[in-house]
């Protein structure tokens, strides 16, 4: 009997230690809840810039390996260039036809500007000629006049009014000779001031197609040198899975180059957590990955909509039966710069963090 009843006073101090641990506990956590918002939903974050070749060809080199550390500028992978070492001298040669083009429409404008200037004075010429010839033809007319009255009144023979009659008709003929000749040089005109127009055109023509050389054979320059791909950043080099050989496709992602240098934490907060919660409120983090270390950040943004809304397939309740769910906020928390560097750059993108945040 003595020792049940040591056993239930034993139990009973127990059951009662137990209870005071669960109340201290238990009030600890509704304290702590009221200056305090945390989850475990969170994970470590890096910029992870993909790799992604803009142009297509077969690999001839690959210079990097899995988690490398490169740094901007670096060489990656060669793509074979020779089809894009073709495509440049072939740009070449059609600038250099371009050039040529230029050169000879050119020429025709001098040509055509000559031929202008040989016509105008054509034209002048044939202008004085015709004021010369209408001043023959006004004496030669008067001259007519005089003796055909004379011819009437028998004062002169007939050969001297058919002289006179034929001195009318040449300056009249002469006349209309320049008259011709004027307008024969005036169309010459024309049409070489129309030789000109077109060659002007020509020219400009010409210009654009040199423009449009040089811009194809810049092109063809940039694509040669794309077969050389660099590193865009520093970081670290993630699994790199090609082989010299492999083809690969302009726009096709290969691998990623990982940032250490910026490190970041998103926690997914519930959003029956987030009245309180500021922009600038300190943070305490634990990262799985190191247990027995404490790391400092601040809220630095929140995004501008819930995960399930940035989802492939977003919920859409007016589409069927309505499930109230609690949804959850992605929280930017930047790490302060009291964190030890050589832990921070332990961290690794994706890594599980604990984050309490300090609401007061």
């Amino acid at each position: 009997m003595e020792n049940k009843a040591a056993t239930n006073k034993k139990f009973r101090l127990i059951f009662i230690a137990l209870a005071v641990l669960g109340i201290v506990y238990g009030g600890y956590k509704y304290i702590h809840s009221l200056s305090h918002e945390t989850t475990d939903d969170a994970q470590v974050a890096k910029k992870m810039n993909p790799i992604i070749p803009r142009v297509s060809g077969y690999i001839t080199k690959v210079l990097v390996k899995d988690n490398d550390i490169v740094k901007k500028g670096d060489t990656l992978f060669v793509i074979d260039n020779n089809d894009y070492i073709v495509k440049v001298e072939e740009a070449k040669a059609n600038l250099a036809a371009a050039e040529n083009s230029f050169e000879v429409a050119k020429a025709d404008i001098g040509t055509s500007q000559a031929g202008v200037s040989v016509s105008d004075a054509n034209v002048q010429s044939a202008n004085g000629s015709i004021e010369t010839a209408k001043i023959r033809l006004r004496r030669a007319s008067a001259d007519f006049d005089r003796y055909n009255n004379l011819y009437k009144n028998h004062s002169i023979t007939k050969q001297q009014f058919e002289q006179a009659e034929a001195a009318k008709q040449e300056a009249q003929s002469q006349l209309q000779i320049l008259i011709d000749q004027q307008k024969a040089s005036a169309f010459q005109r024309n049409v070489a001031s129309a030789r000109t127009n077109v060659s002007n055109k020509q020219v400009q023509v010409a210009a654009a197609n040199i423009k449009k050389a040089q811009a194809s054979l810049d092109a063809a320059n940039l694509n040669l040198g794309y077969t050389v791909v660099t590193a865009s950043i520093d970081g670290q080099v993630s699994t790199v899975d090609i082989q010299p050989g492999q083809l690969v496709q302009a726009g096709q992602s290969l691998f990623y180059i990982v940032n250490n240098n910026e490190t970041w934490v998103i926690a997914n907060f519930k959003e029956t957590q987030l009245d309180k919660m500021r922009s600038g409120q300190k943070v305490k983090l634990k990262i799985d990955a190191f247990p027995g270390a404490e790391f400092e950040g601040e809220i630095t943004s929140f995004s501008p909509a819930t995960g399930s809304k940035f989802s492939l397939l977003p919920p859409d309740n007016a589409s069927g039966n309505f499930v109230k769910t609690v949804q959850r906020l992605p929280v930017r928390i930047n790490f302060t710069e009291n964190n030890p560097k050589d832990k921070l750059q332990l961290l690794r993108s994706g890594m599980n963090a604990d984050v309490d945040v300090i609401l007061k």
